[in-house]
């Protein structure tokens, strides 16, 4: 078998000819910053979750940012606590500085990745305004019961949902469950504008509120003054706007966090082949899963509940404590065999150094820092075919003969 023919890359991007018609569009009419494309992405990404609104920002750590943000209208303060994962990717620990609050973090359960439910109310304190559950690596949170702690402790739940596309617990689609939901766009996921994120609400009124925050905090936050910023004027909500520059009126601290029309015309694009996509993506997940049980001695990955559907984001891997073998020495065998991979993430609080100053210490989070130390996980993107997948296995079954 020839090595580079059965290569296996971590991801991937679909742009559609439609996108590409789209983008030349753009730069033809020479309106780029956010406009009619934006909108249109917005509408048609709230349609496909069957939610009322959406709003498109600059990126997923924005989308978390600006979610969060959304509360001090509702009462919170600066420096109030938001209790999350210890295991994510750096950008949800960010967004939720970036947003002026604390982190309060929580182990996870090694063998969801999620945060761990009973661990939660013990960190609830007085300053505690939100939950912010991860769906890691497209996993659904326990999300009754994450809601049901909101519920008693009168706290909002802000859905990190950045990589769980297609995901689904108990029959509803992750993301409409709790108060607002945040998605990235990036490029390695399921649907992309390149760059980008968006939050999700039948709330309308935290949805005008985003609308303010991501372009400075500016007064007016109807759509139509988004749409036509050029004009400077609103006449939904002066009486006479010839005499009113909504421009330089701002409300709230804001951000600056739009989406540019080229990045709506890929996100279009996507968009049309969400179905597609996603489909194709299971079915590797599921054929991943499939192998990686025949290794069960040294090695196991998430498993699906019957009352749920893992998003296809990617494939974790994780080693056992009896694996007579490290992390390091099997990656480096998938990457000389052509098969490309990323460690898992690592424990914010305990791992990383941009969090040192909240003053955690290594063995707080001994669940996710096993998960760090001890995980990696590979593509189950939609140019991954049956053939690549055998190959995988063919692989990994050479490495683990080996002990």
């Amino acid at each position: 078998m020839n090595m580079e023919n059965n290569k296996i890359p971590f991801g991937t991007i679909t742009i559609t000819e439609k996108a590409k018609e789209l983008v030349i569009g753009a730069l033809n009419s020479k309106r780029i910053s956010s406009g009619r494309l934006v909108r249109e992405f917005e509408k048609k990404f709230a349609e496909l979750y069957g939610v009322n609104e959406a709003v498109a920002v600059s990126s997923g750590t924005d989308a978390d940012a600006l979610a969060l943000a959304v509360l001090y209208d509702y009462g919170a303060k600066r420096g109030d606590e938001v209790i999350v994962p210890a295991l994510s990717f750096v950008a949800t620990g960010n967004a939720v500085l970036h947003a002026g609050f604390n982190p309060k973090f929580v182990d996870v359960e090694r063998e969801t990745l999620n945060i761990n439910p009973h661990l939660i109310e013990r960190e609830i304190t007085e300053r505690t305004v939100a939950i912010m559950p991860v769906h890691l690596m497209g996993k659904p949170v326990e999300m009754d019961t994450i809601m049901e702690i909101a519920k008693q402790h009168d706290l909002f739940v802000i859905e990190d949902a950045a990589e769980a596309y297609g995901a689904e617990y108990k029959g509803r689609k992750i993301g409409t469950i709790g108060h607002l939901a945040a998605f990235s766009l990036y490029v390695a996921h399921i649907i992309t504008t390149g760059e980008g994120g968006i939050v999700i609400t039948s709330d309308k009124d935290m949805a005008a509120i985003l609308r303010s925050l991501r372009s400075h905090g500016r007064a007016c936050k109807c759509e139509t003054c988004v749409l036509n910023t050029t004009s400077g004027y609103c006449a939904k909500r002066f009486d006479n706007p010839a005499k009113t520059d909504i421009r330089f009126v701002f409300e709230r601290h804001g951000f600056s966090s739009k989406m540019n029309e080229l990045e709506a015309a890929i996100g279009l694009g996507a968009l049309d082949l969400y179905d597609e996509i996603v489909a194709k993506r299971r079915h590797n997940l599921v054929r991943m899963m499939n192998v990686i049980s025949k290794y069960s001695e040294f090695l196991f990955t998430f498993k699906e509940e019957s009352y749920e559907k893992i998003g296809p984001h990617a494939f974790p891997i994780i080693l056992k404590e009896s694996a007579p073998f490290t992390r390091d020495e099997l990656v480096i065998h998938l990457e000389k065999n052509g098969i490309d991979s990323r460690n898992l993430f690592q424990s914010m609080p305990t791992q990383c150094a941009g969090f040192s100053f909240l003053g955690y210490k290594l063995g707080e989070f001994p669940e996710t820092e096993y998960v760090a130390d001890h995980g990696l996980h590979v593509g189950v993107h939609q140019d991954i075919d049956d053939e690549q997948i055998e190959y995988l296995d063919k692989v990994m079954g050479a490495f683990v003969k080996k002990y």
